[in-house]
C-alpha cells in the first residue's frame, strides 16, 4: 500500500522555525511507523533525525506524536493509523532536530524524586536481603513498569503550561518508592511533591493514562500520592 508520511523537520543550523515535509512510500500494513521512518532515512532522506534503540517497546526512546497522539513508533502498526500519517516531536520539550527533543528537563524532574532505594537500617541479622510480602510488592507493582519514554508527561496540559511541573512520569517514579515497604524516604519524596511545582499542578486530565504505552494507571497512582500527602498515611 502507498503511505503518505508528513514529518516535522527542523534543523537548528539553518531553520528559524520548523516545517513539514511529505514523503510517499510503499509499505505493508503490518509495518510499524518506526519501520517507515527507518526506510525514509535509509532510502529517501538520510538527514532525517529521530531516536530509537531497542525497537521493541522497552527502551522508550522513540516516543513521538503520531497523528496527534503520543505513541512509541516501534509499537504502532500502519494498519492502526492509516495510510496518511503525521509524525511530530512530543510537546513541551525543546526540539533539538526533527523528531529529537531535549530530554534533560524531563530527567531533571525524574532525579528530584530520589529514584533509588533508600534504607539506612541495619541489614537483617541472618545476612539475607530485606524480604517483602507479595501483598506489599503488589502495592507498587504497576508503577515499576515505567520506561521513562516521556509520553505521559508530554501529553499533560499542565506540563505544556510550565516545564517546572514535575510531570506524571516523575510522580509515577516517586510512587514506586513511596509505597515500597522496604524504603525509608517516603516522607522526603512527599515533601518534594507537596511543593508548588509538584502534585498540585495535576488537574486530572487523564491524558497521561491514555498516552502510556505500558498501560500504567497513572492518574490512579497520582491520586494515591495526593492522598498520602493529605493524610500522611501510606496504607
Amino acid at each position: 500500500m502507498e503511505v503518505t508520511v508528513k514529518i516535522f523537520r527542523y534543523n537548528p543550523e539553518k531553520d528559524q522555525r520548523g516545517n513539514y515535509v511529505t514523503y510517499k512510500i510503499e509499505a505493508d500494513e503490518n509495518d510499524r511507523v518506526l519501520d517507515v521512518l527507518e526506510y525514509i532515512k535509509g532510502k529517501t532522506d538520510g538527514s532525517l533525525s529521530f531516536r530509537r534503540s531497542c525497537a521493541h517497546g522497552v527502551c522508550g526512546s522513540d516516543a513521538m506524536r503520531i497523528n496527534g497522539r503520543n505513541m512509541l513508533a516501534c509499537k504502532v502498526l500502519i494498519r492502526d493509523v492509516g495510510a496518511n500519517i503525521t509524525v511530530e516531536p512530543i510537546l513541551g520539550l525543546k526540539v533539538k532536530k526533527d523528531l529529537i527533543v531535549d530530554m534533560e528537563p524531563f530527567f531533571d524532574n525524574y532525579r528530584k524524586m530520589l529514584p533509588y532505594f533508600i534504607n539506612e537500617s541495619p541489614l537483617p541479622a541472618d545476612g539475607r536481603e530485606r524480604l517483602q510480602s507479595p501483598e506489599h510488592r503488589a502495592r507498587f507493582d504497576e508503577t515499576t513498569k515505567c520506561i521513562l519514554c516521556a509520553a505521559c508527561t508530554t501529553s499533560c496540559p499542565s506540563f505544556w503550561a510550565s516545564d517546572e511541573y514535575y510531570g506524571p512520569a516523575a510522580i509515577v517514579t516517586a510512587h514506586r518508592f513511596i509505597f515500597d515497604s522496604r524504603d525509608e524516604a517516603a516522607d522526603k519524596r512527599l515533601q518534594v511533591l507537596a511543593e508548588t511545582d509538584g502534585i498540585a499542578r495535576c488537574h486530572t486530565a487523564y491524558n497521561c493514562t491514555e498516552a502510556c504505552p505500558r498501560e500504567i494507571k497513572i492518574t490512579k497512582a497520582i491520586g494515591e500520592v495526593k492522598l498520602a500527602i493529605i493524610t500522611g498515611k501510606l496504607d
